[in-house]
C-alpha cells in the first residue's frame, strides 16, 4: 500500500504516519513544511518512506508532490489530506484576510491537490482519499467562523466527491476530529479543567479513523465517536445549540492553537 500523509510532521498526520507503517507492505510518501521533522519521522518508521517539504498552498505544490510521487512509485492508493491550521478571530475583527488564508490552506489546497493526485488514485483503484475536516465543520462556535467555513466547505465537497468517485472504484471518507491534542492544538486550557479534560482526545485515536474513513470503507468517522451527537443536535435543536454556544460553555471550550502562538510570536 503505498499512502500520501499531508501535515505529516506533527499531530495527527505524524500518528497516522506510525499507524500506517505498521500495515502489510505499506509505503509512504510523508509530506509537509518542516524538513528536519519530516526526516526524523521517515527514519523512525519502521517501512519505506520518503518525504517532501512543500508549502501545499503554493502554485507548484500539486505539481511538485505529483512529480516526487511518480519518481519514487508507480501507484497511489491512499492519500490523506490532513494538512491545516486554524487562527481564531472574530470576523469583525479579522476579516475577510483571515478567512481568506484559512480557506487556502485548509480547502483550497487540497481541493487543489486532490484534483493532480485523482488520475493516479483512479488508475490504482480501489484506493482511498481521506479528508481530515473537524467537528467544527459541522458546528460552528464563535471566534472560529473562518476555520469552520473551511472545514464545512471541506465536507459538502467531500460528500460530493464520494459520490461522483465511487463508480472508479476510488472511496472517499470524512474524518471529523473533536478536540485533539496536538502541537497545533496544545489543549491546556481544555485539560486543566476536570469539567471539560473528557473532551480532549489523542492523534493515536484519529489515526485508527483515518484507517476507518479509508481502506475501511466508512463514509465519515467522528473522533471521538460521541461527538457526533453535537451534529444530531445542531440539526434537531438548532436554537438551542446556539443558545449554548453562546453562553458560558461557550467561552470554557475557547483554546488557542498552535497558528494563534505563531502569530503572537511574529508580532
Amino acid at each position: 500500500m503505498v499512502a500520501l500523509i499531508t501535515g505529516a510532521s506533527s499531530g495527527i498526520g505524524e500518528a497516522t504516519a506510525e499507524r500506517l507503517a505498521r500495515e502489510p507492505d505499506a509505503e509512504l510518501v510523508l509530506v509537509a513544511r518542516r524538513e528536519d521533522r519530516l526526516k526524523k519521522i521517515a527514519s523512525d518508521l519502521p517501512c519505506p518512506a520518503t518525504w517532501l517539504a512543500v508549502d501545499l498552498t503554493g502554485t507548484e505544490a500539486p505539481g511538485r508532490v505529483l512529480a516526487h510521487l511518480q519518481e519514487h512509485h508507480d501507484r497511489l492508493d491512499l492519500l490523506v489530506n490532513n494538512a491545516g491550521a486554524a487562527w481564531r478571530a472574530e470576523f469583525g475583527e479579522g476579516g475577510w484576510e483571515n478567512v481568506r488564508r484559512t480557506m487556502e490552506l485548509n480547502f483550497d489546497a487540497t481541493v487543489r491537490l486532490t484534483e493532480v493526485l485523482l488520475p493516479l488514485l483512479r488508475s490504482s483503484a480501489p484506493s482511498s482519499i481521506v479528508n481530515v475536516a473537524s467537528t467544527a465543520g459541522r458546528v460552528a462556535r464563535g471566534g472560529s467562523g473562518a476555520y469552520s467555513a473551511s472545514k464545512f466547505a471541506l465536507i459538502g465537497w467531500t460528500d460530493a466527491l464520494h459520490l461522483e468517485e465511487a463508480p472508479n472504484r476510488v472511496h472517499v471518507g470524512t474524518v471529523l476530529p473533536g478536540f485533539i491534542e496536538t502541537e497545533g492544538f496544545p489543549a491546556a486550557e481544555l485539560k486543566a479543567k476536570l469539567a471539560t479534560r473528557w473532551l480532549v482526545s489523542t492523534p493515536d485515536k484519529a489515526a485508527e479513523a483515518v484507517l476507518d474513513a479509508g481502506p475501511g470503507g466508512q463514509a465519515e468517522r467522528y473522533v471521538p465517536r460521541p461527538y457526533r451527537l453535537v451534529a444530531i443536535l445542531r440539526i434537531l435543536l438548532p436554537g438551542l445549540t446556539r443558545r449554548v454556544l453562546g453562553g458560558g460553555s461557550a467561552r470554557v471550550m475557547t483554546t488557542k492553537t498552535g497558528a494563534d502562538a505563531a502569530d503572537a510570536d511574529r508580532r
